[in-house]
C-alpha cells in the first residue's frame, strides 16, 4: 500500500497511519510480536496462531517441542495460502519495522491532548459521556439515562466490558469463518483436482480403447486380404483351365475348317480316277477328326464360386456385444470361449471340417487385442 499517498489524501495522517496498523483478525492495534506473512501482509502472533489452528485443528504444540508436520492457512486479507513448516506461525518472521512504528504512534498519541468530541456524548445529556451499555436495550448509553432516563429500569454493564466481550466475540467469528472458508477452498482444490484426474484418466482410457480397436481393424484388413488372395487364386485356376480348352476347341476347329474346303475340292474333281485316289484318305482324316471332337468339358456348375461365403452373423453379433466388463466377467468369457474352442475344434478334425471357425476367428479379433 501507499502509506505516502494515503496520508497526503487524508486530512489527519495520525488517523490514517491508525488505519494501516490495525490487524484484520482483532480488529485492534497490531500486538506484539507482529509477523510477517510471505504475501507482505501483517498479523499479530496470536491472531495468525488463532487462525492457524483452526484451519489445523489436529496440529499439535508442544511446550518445548513442536509438531514434526507442518501445516497451512489462508492470508485473511488477500486469500494468498500460506504453507507452515513444523514450528507453525513460530517460525514467521517477525516485522520489526512495523513493531517500531508502533512503539512511535503509542508515544506520539499519549502526549497529544485529548480532543473535545473524541467521545460520544450522550444525546439526551449533551454534556454527558456513553459510558455504560444498556443489556435491556443493547444500546450504549450514558450514567444520566441509568439514573433519571429511559433506562432507569434496565440492566447496564461497563461501556468497556462490553466492549471488549464483544470484540473477542468478533474476533473468534472471524477466525471461525477464515477457518470455514479455508477449508471450503481445500474442498474446492480437492473437486479440481479430481476434475483433472478424471479427464487424465479418461484420456488414458480412450487411448487405450483406440489402439485397441486399430488392431480389430488390422486383423480384419489382413484377414479380408488373405481371403481375397484365395478367391483371386481360384479364380485364376478356373480361367486358365477353360481359357486351356478353348484354345484345345480352336485348333480342332481350325483342322475340321481345313478338311471341309479339302473335301468340298474333292467333290468338284471330274476324273474319277484321280477323285478315288485323294477321297480314301481324306475320309480317313475326317473320321479321325469327328473322334479327336471328343476334348475335355467343364462341369455343370464348374463357374460358381459360392462356396467362398462367409457366414458372419455369430461375428456380427458379437462384435456389436463388445462392451466394457469387470475383470470376473472377462476371466469367465474367455475361459468359456476356450472351452468352445476346443470342442469345435475336435469336431472340425472328426467331421472334416475347416480348421478356423467363425467362433474361433472372432476369439481371435477379440483376444488379440490383449
Amino acid at each position: 500500500m501507499d502509506y505516502k499517498s494515503s496520508l497526503i489524501q487524508d486530512g489527519n495522517p495520525m488517523e490514517n497511519l491508525e488505519k494501516q496498523l490495525i490487524c484484520p483478525i482483532c480488529l485492534e492495534m497490531f500486538t506484539k510480536p507482529v509477523v510477517i506473512l510471505p504475501c507482505q501482509h501483517n498479523l499479530c502472533r496470536k491472531c495468525a496462531n488463532d487462525i492457524f489452528q483452526a484451519a489445523n485443528p489436529y496440529w499439535t504444540n508442544r511446550v518445548g517441542s513442536v509438531s514434526m508436520s507442518g501445516g497451512r492457512f489462508r492470508c485473511p486479507s488477500c486469500r494468498h495460502e500460506v504453507i507452515m513448516d513444523r514450528h507453525g506461525v513460530y517460525g514467521l518472521q517477525r516485522n520489526l519495522l512495523v513493531e517500531n512504528i508502533i512503539d512511535i504512534y503509542k508515544q506520539e498519541y499519549s502526549s497529544r491532548p485529548l480532543q473535545k468530541g473524541s467521545h460520544l456524548m450522550c444525546k439526551e445529556h449533551e454534556d454527558e459521556k456513553i459510558n455504560i451499555y444498556c443489556l435491556t436495550c443493547e444500546v450504549p448509553t450514558c450514567s444520566m439515562c441509568k439514573v433519571f432516563g429511559v433506562h432507569k429500569a434496565c440492566e447496564v454493564a461497563p461501556l468497556q466490558n462490553v466492549f471488549q466481550g464483544q470484540k473477542m466475540e468478533l474476533s473468534n467469528c472471524i477466525s471461525m469463518l477464515v477457518a470455514g472458508n479455508d477449508r471450503v477452498q481445500t474442498i474446492i482444490t480437492q473437486l479440481e483436482d479430481s476434475c483433472r484426474i478424471t479427464k487424465e484418466n479418461s484420456h488414458q482410457v480412450k487411448e487405450e480403447l483406440s489402439q485397441k480397436f486399430d488392431i480389430l481393424y488390422a486383423i480384419l484388413d489382413e484377414k479380408k486380404s488373405e481371403l481375397l488372395q484365395r478367391i483371386t487364386g481360384e479364380q485364376e485356376e478356373k480361367l486358365s483351365f477353360i481359357e486351356a480348352l478353348i484354345q484345345q476347341y480352336r485348333e480342332q476347329l481350325n483342322k475340321s475348317t481345313k478338311l471341309v474346303e479339302t473335301a468340298i475340292q474333292s467333290l468338284d474333281e471330274p476324273g474319277g480316277a484321280t477323285f478315288l485316289l485323294s477321297a480314301k484318305p481324306l475320309i480317313k482324316s475326317i473320321v479321325e477328326a469327328s473322334k479327336g471332337c471328343q476334348l475335355g468339358k467343364i462341369e455343370q456348375g464348374f463357374e460358381n464360386m459360392d462356396y467362398f461365403t462367409l457366414d458372419l452373423e455369430h461375428i456380427e453379433n458379437t462384435l456389436r456385444a463388445i462392451d466394457f466388463t469387470t475383470d470376473e466377467e472377462e476371466e469367465e468369457v474367455i475361459e468359456e470361449e476356450e472351452d468352445e474352442d476346443e470342442e469345435e475344434s475336435t469336431e472340425g478334425k472328426e467331421e472334416g471340417k475347416k480348421p478356423l471357425s467363425s467362433q474361433s476367428f472372432i476369439h481371435l479379433l477379440i483376444h488379440s487385442t490383449t
